[in-house]
């Protein structure tokens, strides 16, 4: 297979141009996203590039405590961009949805580090971090509408809640429908991904892996190990978020300590 083509940055200046279009939309249906678009653009590039130049210093420092310090960093800015993305405070969140990433991340990257790829050292961070990444980076949305409908659902059916708990259930029982409604509604992303994965879309890891220069059968094994690792994670990490959540966020007596921050 031949090398991966680099691409050199007046190319990618020039290829930026097509940002053109969605400014021009934004402007003639007046949407009012222009200052969102350049901040996103602009802060996508800086982080990117901050990022790229951050990865080669550890690819080659290839420490385990600073891949296990990254890691740390990277579980708590995606657990406070979940709470905030969900539009909830987070003094009783962050906890709980920290808690449920991490324990639904580790035991995945040490299955598929030590048993499966198995990189030298196994704490390789040209493996680790982006695997690491990639997981973490698939869960936020899925964690995100299970709050957000957990807690919608506590608005709009919230005779039912206090129903149940004053006829003696606890919080957590009062709330498995509200939880089943959650989850349901955060699975169905993923599940349609996986059933149109192959015939109408060809994931981010394997188009990478094949413009790299990898054989397209080893790509396609990877992405089968990634997305069934992702769906693990999210599985666990939403279930484990959501219960926790449900513990840390409600009073015995049944009260709902977390603010809806678009309703302040």
């Amino acid at each position: 297979m031949d090398s991966v083509v680099d691409i050199s940055f007046w190319q990618l200046a020039l290829f930026s141009l097509t940002l053109l279009i969605p400014v021009s939309i934004n402007h003639y249906y007046q949407l009012s996203l222009g200052r969102d678009i350049v901040i996103g653009v602009l802060r996508m590039t800086i982080q990117l590039l901050a990022v790229g130049v951050y990865l080669e210093y550890l690819f080659q420092l290839n420490s385990l405590w600073v891949n296990m310090l990254w890691l740390v960093l990277m579980i708590g800015i995606g657990s406070s961009s979940i709470i905030s993305k969900a539009k909830l405070t987070k003094p009783y969140l962050f906890l709980p949805v920290s808690l449920g990433l991490t324990v639904s991340l580790v035991p995945l990257l040490i299955l598929i580090c030590g048993v499966v790829v198995k990189p030298t050292p196994l704490y390789n961070a040209q493996y680790l971090i982006p695997l690491a990444g990639m997981l973490l980076g698939n869960c936020l949305s899925g964690n995100i509408v299970a709050l957000q409908n957990l807690f919608t659902a506590y608005d709009e059916r919230k005779h039912e809640f206090e129903a149940a708990i004053s006829l003696g259930a606890t919080p957590i029982y009062a709330s498995i429908p509200f939880m089943r409604a959650a989850m349901q509604k955060s699975f169905a992303p993923i599940l349609a991904t996986m059933i149109t994965t192959g015939l109408v879309t060809l994931p981010g890891m394997m188009t990478g892996q094949i413009l790299g220069g990898a054989s397209p059968m080893v790509a396609i094994k990877y992405q089968l190990l990634i997305m069934i690792a992702i769906f693990v994670m999210m599985s666990v990490s939403i279930t484990l978020s959501l219960r926790l959540t449900i513990a840390r966020a409600i009073s015995p007596e049944g009260r709902i300590l977390v603010t809806r921050i678009d309703k302040s």
